[in-house]
């Protein structure tokens, strides 16, 4: 591998996150960023005159970020302000019931109680304790490790912890294992949701899922002033630390020379060299042939079959009335399995989808609005990853958008807003964005127990060429990214360290990301 200059393709959180370690490293890094802003999914939209989130919402695993800015000798607190939640989300059902996910566990015991009993609340407080124990066990022989496999996990958690494995049934089904803890329907439908922060189904995903409860209970986090306010932080640090953020800048196809990254061909038809290369894109593009034909076979080709969810999303500026909005809240539909067998057998938008919005106006720690006239919405439903073939028409994701909000109105919400001031991107538009996706917002489904171990780690099957971003290991969502940011620049510096020891004439520097960064190192 050249040591000449890294690039990193996409100003996503896994791409800013991959640049600030090489720079922390002396790596000298040019990002080339197709749109004119950071942030990748983390993406604004205009409605009605005002600035509205369009992509995540909060932040969660905070320890991701301050060792990141750590690792570049600042302070994440000196760039952002982070608000706690006290109502991780409102949830809402067509029987007029409703639930409040707490911040604290005697406040979410209290409110299972009131919602299902006492029984149904010590279930809860064995479940709170099983996902803790999970998260423990697999944020470093998982979640932070390189290359995961089911043998590597044995080795880093040790034979003393082999009955704590068993315990957390990593083979189990989701749906199955929740139904040990929850009898009352409704919170195994709640709990069940969070398949879907990595786009699959509760039905067909691995019980190791149920962590995410624990993850939520260490804390959520609103970013004040919108979570653009990150990706604008990461950049300005990255530009701090030298590295050279060209916007605007696509690149048309990255270059090989004897089988290795050589450079990359911009959109503009200039060529500019690279040593090695972040993608920070999803592997689909690669696998399609987008980047060119010499990174085709860099990564599997996904099938369809196995792409995560989609979505159809509105950002809307509206008033509200009847069910008072936390910060999340989310309204679900009596027939939770037929969703999901409408998007992934039938490939088609099911007809009573659970809506999610975030009140963007709605502080994080108080559901009352920081407003009181017209207020930001996002709201989106679940939608197949069709978005590269026929798709959806207009009058279709109309027809979509009736149905939702007939459902948050049986659910208690009543929503009004001018046809001006709601703007819609559904699949189509998602696979636009985000090439070679089909509008698959969190890559590959985690369906089965192994298809965690499926998703591309860092390293590519092209020399000098790595992955960061959410279709990589370890996953989908803010902190997963900006961790496959991390593992990626840790690959590539172990790589140039390697290649600078094969040489005869060469004398190492014994360049390590491990002695500049803290926590979990894979």
């Amino acid at each position: 591998m050249s040591d000449g200059r890294v690039a990193v393709i996409g100003a996503g959180v896994g791409g800013l996150a991959a640049a600030i370690r090489l720079a922390a490293e002396g790596v000298g890094v040019d990002l080339y960023e197709a749109a004119a802003y950071p942030g990748g999914k983390m993406r604004q939209v205009t409605v009605a005159g005002r600035q509205l989130d369009a992509g995540p919402t909060v932040l969660t695993m905070d320890w991701v970020f301050r060792e990141l800015f750590e690792a570049a000798g600042a302070r994440l607190d000196d760039y952002v302000t982070l608000e706690p939640a006290d109502i991780l989300a409102r949830h809402a059902w067509p029987d007029g019931s409703r639930f409040d996910l707490l911040a604290g566990l005697e406040a979410t015991m209290a409110e299972v109680a009131r919602l299902s009993g006492a029984e149904e609340a010590a279930r809860y407080r064995a479940f709170a304790a099983q996902t803790a124990a999970d998260y423990t066990l697999f944020r470093d022989s998982f979640i932070a490790a390189s290359r995961p496999s089911p043998l590597s996990i044995l080795t880093r958690i040790g034979p003393a912890r082999w009955r704590d494995l068993i315990a957390a049934q990593p083979s189990a089904n989701l749906w199955r294992r929740l139904g040990r803890y929850f009898h009352d329907p409704r919170l195994r439908q709640l709990f069940g949701r969070y398949a879907t922060y990595c786009g699959s189904s509760p039905f067909a995903a691995p019980a190791t899922l149920m962590l995410i409860a624990h993850v939520e209970r260490a804390g959520v986090w609103r970013v004040r002033g919108g979570m653009h306010q990150l990706a604008a932080a990461l950049a300005a640090l990255a530009g701090r630390m030298g590295v050279q953020i060209y916007y605007r800048t696509p690149v048309a196809e990255i270059l090989t020379r004897a089988g290795r990254i050589h450079a990359l061909r911009l959109a503009d038809g200039n060529t500019v060299g690279a040593g090695a290369v972040v993608f920070n894109g999803d592997a689909g593009a690669l696998s399609a042939g987008l980047l060119g034909p010499a990174t085709r076979r860099a990564t599997p080709k996904v099938p369809v079959r196995r792409r995560s969810l989609s979505a159809i999303a509105w950002s809307v500026v509206g008033r509200t009335q009847g069910l008072p909005l936390s910060h999340h809240t989310v309204v679900f539909g009596t027939d939770y399995r037929e969703e999901f067998e409408a998007i992934f057998r039938r490939r088609t938008v099911p007809a009573e989808p659970t809506a999610y919005l975030c009140a963007l106006d709605r502080p994080a720690a108080t559901a009352a609005p920081e407003t009181s006239g017209a207020e930001r919405l996002h709201i989106h439903i679940n939608a197949p990853a069709d978005g590269d073939g026929a798709g959806l028409n207009d009058r279709e994701i109309e027809r979509c958008r009736e149905r939702t909000w007939a459902l948050m109105a049986r659910c208690g919400l009543e929503i009004a807003a001018e046809p001006t001031a709601i703007s819609t991107t559904g699949p189509a538009a998602f696979e636009r964005l985000f090439p070679g996706t089909g509008g698959a917002l969190y890559g590959q489904t985690t369906h089965g127990p192994v298809a965690s171990f499926l998703r591309p780690t860092a390293a590519t099957r092209v020399p000098g060429l790595y992955l960061a971003g959410g279709s990589a290991h370890p996953g989908a969502g803010i902190p997963m990214a900006a961790l496959s940011g991390k593992l990626a620049a840790e690959r590539l510096m172990a790589d140039r360290v390697s290649t600078k020891r094969s040489r005869p004439a060469a004398i190492s520097g014994g360049i390590s990301m491990r002695s500049r960064t803290t926590g979990a190192t894979g």
